[in-house]
């Protein structure tokens, strides 16, 4: 029940993250501002991370992958287009190099109980809902999970994701619909 019921703060609070992002950080990144370098890796790194981790599920990959995207960040920062979604282009540089590091050969390896918690829900403190939310988004399909983490997590709206995933909008809703569904059903049964 404390999923859901904590739903329309968690998403307050990650819009707000999400309106920290700015382009202007990206730009002064690209001025080689260690200190705004510094506050873009804090407000991003669970996301990041969280989404590398949900495609690759791999503790050691999702963090190489995480590494390789703040290097891209940086290296790329001084040519970044301002389009307004800041989020939208990091999260696409971290889905490219998931998929370069799955074409590479590594292979994707189930977490470890101890583990699963980095999926970007490291906030939830408490074992027993930490177990539950573990147990839910295990319900869901690869594509389901990637999408609920990038909304809630990464606070993208479903057009960006669509666009990030290079999926129709349709799809993206009825993938998100699906997957909430999924997570209801199973917090209502494990009451």
């Amino acid at each position: 029940m404390f999923l859901f019921c904590m739903a329309p703060i968690e998403q307050k609070k990650n819009r707000n993250r999400r309106l920290e992002v700015g382009e202007d950080l990206i730009r002064r990144i690209g001025q080689d501002d260690q200190n705004a370098f510094h506050a873009f890796y804090e407000l991003t790194k669970v996301s990041v991370y969280g989404y590398a981790l949900s495609i690759l599920k791999n503790k050691q990959n999702a963090e190489d992958v995480m590494q390789e995207t703040y290097l891209k960040i940086r290296e790329n920062a001084p040519f970044y287009q301002p389009q307004g979604k800041p989020m939208a282009w990091v999260v696409t540089i971290a889905k490219n190099l998931c998929f370069m590091k799955l074409r590479e050969g590594a292979r994707a390896v189930p977490l470890p109980d101890e583990e699963s918690e980095s999926i970007g829900f490291s906030e939830v403190s408490e074992t027993e809902d930490r177990l539950v939310l573990e147990a839910l988004m295990n319900r869901l399909s690869d594509g389901e999970r990637e999408i609920v983490l990038l909304h809630a997590v990464s606070g993208l709206k479903h057009r960006e994701i669509a666009k990030v995933l290079s999926l129709p909008l349709s799809t993206v809703l009825s993938k998100y619909s699906r997957a909430m569904k999924k997570l209801k059903t199973g917090l209502a049964e494990m009451e």
